[in-house]
């Protein structure tokens, strides 16, 4: 891992990085929790990649709810959020922080509509495929609660997780345009908000008969 790009904060941005953030037209974010049910499962870290690469890490301790500087950079409407399954992250950071997530891009959705030609379509099937890298997924399911102890393998992960985000949303948007599929994704991104909160909620398969 880059040490010049990648750092580690505690409870939200720096004003700094901020305003590096702000600059981009474009980030990635990645989530890592203690589980997968938002409400049940806290959030222990956030993940951000802007297009040079450079990676932050905001380590979040329990019981903390207040990132007014992620929220500021999560809310600007000129800056599109990049995520691999965006419904899970954008609950998580709305359950924590209260953050409305807009504009998104999730490129697991944009990968089902696009790659209709496999079933793979983890971050790992997709960054092997798109980019000709195999992502080490070892410390994927490993304790995320103790933030202030996390090792240099699970941080390295957490990295790598957003590092190549940016890269595969511009392959699979070539894609999706190629295959006169573009605009469907772009109505499905807009429907995320509507499934966190139903997620939130708890509310399940209100679309079936």
């Amino acid at each position: 891992m880059n040490l010049n790009n990648f750092q580690v904060h505690d409870r939200d941005l720096t004003e700094e990085t901020l305003t590096r953030y702000q600059s981009a037209p474009a980030i990635a974010i990645d989530t890592e929790t203690m589980g997968l049910v938002p409400g049940r499962d806290r959030l222990c870290l956030v993940q951000l990649c802007d297009p040079s690469g450079f990676v932050t890490a905001i380590r979040v301790p329990r019981g903390h709810r207040d990132a007014p500087n992620l929220k500021r950079l999560l809310e600007d409407p000129n800056i599109e959020k990049v995520f691999h399954f965006a419904r899970f992250d954008v609950a998580q950071l709305a359950h924590t922080f209260g953050i409305d997530t807009r504009p998104i891009f999730c490129t697991k959705i944009a990968s089902k509509l696009a790659r209709t030609y496999t079933g793979n379509h983890g971050l790992k099937n997709l960054v092997q495929e798109l980019e000709g890298i195999e992502l080490d997924k070892s410390a994927q399911s490993s304790d995320w609660g103790n933030a202030e102890n996390l090792s240099a393998e699970q941080l390295s992960y957490a990295a790598n997780d957003v590092r190549y985000l940016l890269s595969v949303r511009d392959k699979l948007t070539r894609m999706l345009q190629r295959e006169d599929r573009w605009e469907l994704a772009r109505k499905c991104f807009d429907c995320i908000p509507v499934f966190t909160e139903l997620d939130l909620q708890q509310y399940k398969d209100i679309f079936e008969h």
